[in-house]
């Protein structure tokens, strides 16, 4: 199984559990036609329709994931049903609901990311595909097979903004080594006592007003990648917006009642830190 780490983790199913595997070769981009993020995108998959892509990126670059890149995801037609077992990769974008608009800087800045990293963790070809079965990257209206009765997607604008803008970035970003990790291997610490102090302050300041910016920008982080927190919220301040999101947290935790009340104790902030990465003290 295969998962992107700067991706929130929206798992689907059945699809998970029942579709077969695939060896990527090809990553597909599509849009939306919609103004969604990555969990309205979730929703409307869980819910609505089985057609469904690995990832979704929203106008902020804020990344859901919603399959492994080794299970088929059916967006793209014949593109994840090939005899040889390879598979395509697929990739919606939020855009307008005509279609029409170009990607966001945002949005170009984490597709460039999510190619790179489809090129090292799977070896798909640094160039534009050439066929419907060649490895390389693509937009969903480059080839007849990727779509059974024709598309236009993911639009002119985006369409030119691939080809001058999106592939040379991959391009060229997978030709540099990899960045370390922010802070090198050593894992960020956190007070429990500047959380729980963050939580009670924060709401009622200003706009922007933090208390313990550092710390609440780690545990936003954190919230964020465990799907309960929308990346526009990750500001450093544990304001109104971060306690339905810790509730539910501590929900999970095994919390109920007064115990998943939205304020951090020892063990769900523990239990997050083990989750995503860091580590807290008093």
């Amino acid at each position: 199984m295969a998962w992107y780490s700067n991706a929130v983790r929206l798992e689907l199913q059945p699809e998970a559990r029942d579709q077969s595997s695939i060896r990527p070769t090809q990553m597909i981009f599509h849009s939306i036609v919609a103004p969604w993020d990555e969990h309205r995108l979730y929703a409307y998959w869980k819910n609505s329709t089985s057609l469904e892509s690995h990832f979704g990126v929203d106008f902020d670059g804020s990344l859901g994931q919603y399959l492994s890149t080794t299970t088929r995801a059916d967006a793209n037609y014949q593109a994840n049903r090939r005899a040889d077992g390879s598979g395509a990769i697929s990739v919606e974008t939020a855009s307008n609901t005509a279609a029409s608009d170009p990607w966001t800087d945002e949005q170009l800045e984490a597709l460039a990311d999510l190619g790179v990293w489809g090129h090292r963790a799977h070896g798909i070809q640094l160039r534009a595909c050439r066929s419907g079965a060649d490895s390389g990257y693509g937009i969903h209206r480059m080839f007849p097979q990727w779509s059974p009765s024709g598309t236009d997607c993911p639009g002119d604008l985006r369409a030119a903004q691939f080809r001058a803008e999106l592939l040379p970035e991959i391009i060229k970003r997978a030709g540099k080594p990899a960045a370390p990790a922010p802070g090198g291997t050593k894992k960020p610490v956190v007070s429990l006592a500047h959380i729980r102090a963050a939580q009670r302050r924060d709401p009622g300041l200003p706009q922007g007003g933090t208390t313990y910016k550092a710390e609440a920008l780690v545990v936003e982080g954190a919230l964020y990648k465990a799907g309960l927190l929308a990346r526009r919220w990750v500001d450093g301040s544990l304001g109104s917006r971060t306690r339905p999101a810790v509730a539910e947290w501590q929900e999970r935790c095994g919390f109920r009642g007064a115990d998943a009340d939205g304020y951090f104790g020892r063990e769900s902030l523990t239990r997050l830190g083990v989750a995503h990465g860091f580590t807290v003290k008093d």
